[in-house]
């Protein structure tokens, strides 16, 4: 998803899925609505008119879903920090898992992102929530003291 940005990094997050550096035989597919995917990539750096859009798309990916932030735009607004028009940096609307570095990031790199991306989806299992601390086991020699 477009946030704002120049370009660049979608220009390179394309540039990784075609055959050069096949993100396929990895399992990365680009899909065409939030509602079929796991991991939401985002480029630019969060324009005040795109929080919504964000917030909105973020809410339509089902869970378990890990956020990828693609470039140095969404993590630092960069070199745009000081506009008028921007309210990033991104994790400050949604929680992002992996941030991937770069003015634009190679396609290597965002690859790379995204299969950390789907480590942590695959910790996270079904349940994006934390499991309970097992019950404490009771000493059968206490019980009998009592």
């Amino acid at each position: 998803m477009n946030s704002g940005s120049c370009n660049g990094c979608d220009i390179e997050l394309v540039a990784s899925l075609t055959p050069r550096y096949d993100a396929e035989q990895l399992g990365v597919r680009l899909e065409g609505s939030p509602r079929h995917a796991d991991i939401l990539c985002i480029t630019g750096p969060v324009t005040r008119n795109s929080v919504h859009a964000i917030e909105t798309v973020y809410g339509q990916v089902c869970g378990p879903k890990a956020v990828v932030a693609i470039g140095s735009c969404p993590a630092t607004t960069n070199v745009f920090i000081d506009s008028r028009t921007l309210d990033g940096p991104l994790d400050k609307h949604i929680p992002v898992d992996v941030f991937v570095p770069g003015c634009p990031p190679r396609p290597d790199a965002i690859i790379q992102g995204i299969a950390k991306a789907a480590e942590i989806l695959a910790e996270r299992g079904t349940n994006p929530l934390p499991k309970p601390d097992p019950e404490p086991e009771t000493d059968p020699e206490s019980e009998e003291e009592q």
